[in-house]
């Protein structure tokens, strides 16, 4: 039986959905420049844990993250994973409102997952429907967000943990 390829960023190593994924999948682990999964040539997924979206959103990169995502990909989608949405002391309307956002706005879909298990799942799904009935190819895209040199080097310090985008350009 032929096996979904799958390219997961480096980052995502320790969500223990590459290794839920590797049961079924050709996972190849690399650091990407946007995204966390590439699942064709078209669709790059971008993975945030519920308390990880949340800190995006207070930060105010989750928008400069789909940006990215989407002058990189014709079809980026975001999942949202675990139930803490709404765990932290944030309007419920805001959470609400960034969604419909990146809904509306931006024409991401965004998907809610309860757990790695249940995303690795899905994420085999949308890469098995891609590549063996619409013959996608999994490949790093040759168009990406074009950045310059300072851009660049914000984009990697801000890729490190507890590092926000303010802090990125102070430490730079």
């Amino acid at each position: 039986m032929q096996r979904a390829k799958i390219i997961a960023d480096t980052r995502e190593v320790f969500s223990g959905v590459p290794e839920l994924l590797s049961v079924k999948a050709d996972v190849e682990v690399k650091h990407l420049p946007v995204g966390d999964y590439i699942l064709s040539q078209r669709i790059c997924v971008e993975r945030k844990r519920a308390e990880d979206f949340l800190e995006s959103l207070i930060r105010k990169r989750i928008f400069n993250q789909i940006s990215r995502l989407k002058e990189a990909y014709e079809k980026p989608i975001l999942v949202i994973e675990d139930e803490g949405l709404f765990s932290r002391n944030i309007d419920r309307r805001a959470v609400y409102g960034a969604i419909a956002c990146l809904l509306t706005d931006y024409e991401i879909p965004v998907i809610r997952t309860r757990d790695a298990e249940e995303t690795a799942s899905l994420l085999y799904a949308i890469a098995s429907r891609e590549q063996f009935r619409k013959k996608k190819e999994v490949a790093l895209r040759g168009k990406k967000p074009d950045m310059s040199l300072k851009e660049k080097q914000q984009f990697i310090v801000e890729g490190l943990p507890y590092i926000s985008a303010v802090l990125a350009k102070r430490l730079l």
